[in-house]
């Protein structure tokens, strides 16, 4: 039985922790605040309850895998998850308006046949279709094994381009989700759905590879699934799985190094507390970063001749990584029925706001996304409903979102473009909550409050995420930083990775 140290409390890391300890280890989890589920956040006022991270869970066999593996109880005995239908709504900047169902390629094509004209979903269809392709050609090495040693196999894009012969001039392929959509899918409006999908992960659709098709390819194969409660409820669940598998928690528990004895990890050491006179060091046998753990060891664990990735997300010459502009509505008047949980509302100048936002400016008239869950956990009552409004921005830093002035005036750009989704928004409202990438930074330690992306094949290798190994024997990354990148799956999955290299070693081949 060894001893495992991990350091803070987010989903990856419980997901790791949960399935070391079913191994047979002792695991304790320091979490510098006062709760655990990092990004994956709640906010309730007089009634009224919003998720302040991500609303909705894509690939959720990733957590019925964890609960499978860590205890008798399903992932649904524990959560009540349920597909929302249709899985998104989505309104363009001519008005039209197209409403797509869970889970259905078939379905989707019609719809979009039916809203943007004859051919329009076919097209669709056959995009997918090569995103299908791109999904398999990547699945394995991407997102279910460890970093393979000679990762640079993934800087190449597995998107099978249409190669596309011109008059007098010599053949094209798209490479970038820009291309693809004005190449490929012909319709303006379907390169605004590509691109979407993109900007939502906090990816520039101008650079982001082709090989991004598999985000939409996965949320419209497997399905956009709420958890009633929220997804703090399903943090709840996997921390009360954690608790279960007798996994120790310290919360207020800061770790500002990691220790090293014998050229390895050996431990962590916590900053005093307010009745300590010293740091307190912890022996372990092994340690589980879910933070950047560039800070907290003398030598990094990437040396200046080593040739692993060491992450992006934000796009092929982009400063930084975006974050999340937030609005939290509560608002008087019951939620219709047949009301869209997801609504999209899409930018009237996409290439515009993508130059904004990974330039460090604000966009004047984002894609905004407005969630609309029907939960009567999230409100006071049926004369009342919870609305949250979110668009991605620029980090803090390039935007200072500290200033109170621009805090309040983007909040009304938000609600504004919201309308269209929500009639006699500003009439209905009793108050909002606002959060910014400032707040994100201050609570979960994120650079900027910038949101990680999914690790991506292509692009030379660069929006790959640093493998969960690391050149100091010992230490082990887990978490949206790390290897296959952010999201809630994502994180979930790195937790599994993680575990198996730790109780199978060199032999660990992957996630089954």
């Amino acid at each position: 039985m060894a001893r495992i140290a991990v350091i803070g409390a987010g989903m990856g890391a419980m997901a790791a922790a949960a399935r070391l300890a079913v191994a047979g280890h002792r695991v304790t989890v320091y979490e510098r605040s006062a709760t655990y589920g990092g990004a994956v956040g709640r906010f309730e006022r007089d009634g009224f309850a919003y998720d302040t991270g991500p609303g909705l869970l894509h690939l959720p066999a990733v957590y019925r895998d964890l609960f499978v593996k860590t205890g008798k109880k399903p992932l649904e005995e524990c959560v009540r998850m349920t597909q929302v239908d249709p899985a998104s709504r989505h309104v363009f900047p001519d008005g039209t308006v197209v409403s797509l169902p869970n889970a259905s390629r078939g379905g989707v094509v019609a719809a979009l046949d039916a809203a943007l004209g004859a051919g329009a979903g076919e097209r669709w269809g056959d995009f997918l279709g090569r995103a299908r392709d791109a999904w398999d050609r990547s699945r394995r090495p991407l997102l279910e094994e460890p970093l393979r040693e000679d990762w640079q196999v993934l800087g190449r894009d597995p998107y099978p381009a249409l190669r596309q012969r011109r008059l007098l001039r010599g053949p094209r392929s798209a490479g970038t989700v820009a291309e693809v959509g004005s190449w490929e899918l012909g319709d303006s409006r379907l390169a605004a759905l590509f691109d979407g999908y993109a900007l939502s992960y906090g990816l520039d659709p101008r650079h982001t590879p082709a090989g991004a098709a598999l985000l939409p390819y996965m949320e419209q194969t497997f399905g956009s699934w709420y958890v009633r409660g929220g997804m703090r409820a399903l943090a709840h669940a996997v921390y009360e799985r954690c608790l279960e598998r007798r996994v120790e928690f310290v919360f207020h528990a800061d770790v500002v190094r990691i220790v090293e004895k014998d050229g390895r990890a050996a431990g962590v050491e916590l900053a005093p507390g307010p009745s300590d006179d010293a740091a307190t060091v912890v022996d372990a046998d092994h340690v589980v970063a879910g933070t950047a753990p560039a800070a907290l060891v003398g030598d990094e664990p990437w040396r200046d001749d080593d040739v692993r990735p060491r992450g992006g997300g934000a796009g092929v010459g982009t400063p930084s990584v975006p974050g999340r502009f937030t609005v939290l509505l509560a608002l008087r008047g019951g939620r219709p029925d047949g009301t869209a949980h997801r609504t999209v509302i899409h930018s009237p100048g996409r290439g515009d706001e993508a130059g904004a936002v990974f330039s460090g400016r604000t966009a004047e008239r984002p894609t905004v996304t407005v969630l609309r869950p029907d939960d009567p956990t999230t409100r006071p009552d049926d004369g009342h409903e919870a609305v949250t409004v979110t668009a991605t921005v620029a980090p803090h830093g390039p935007v200072d979102w500290t200033d109170a002035g621009l805090r309040e005036r983007y909040a009304d750009v938000l609600v504004e473009v919201a309308g269209a989704a929500v009639p006699e928004l500003r009439e209905r409202l009793r108050w909002r909550e606002i959060r910014t990438p400032a707040d994100t930074a201050a609570r979960t330690g994120a650079r900027g409050g910038s949101v990680p992306a999914p690790s991506l094949a292509g692009a030379d290798g660069r929006l790959l995420r640093p493998a969960n190994s690391t050149r100091l024997p010992g230490l082990y990354l887990v978490g949206g930083e790390a290897h296959p990148g952010g999201g809630l799956a994502h994180a979930g999955m790195s937790g599994a990775l993680v575990a198996g290299l730790i109780v199978e070693g060199a032999d660990f081949r992957g996630s089954r």
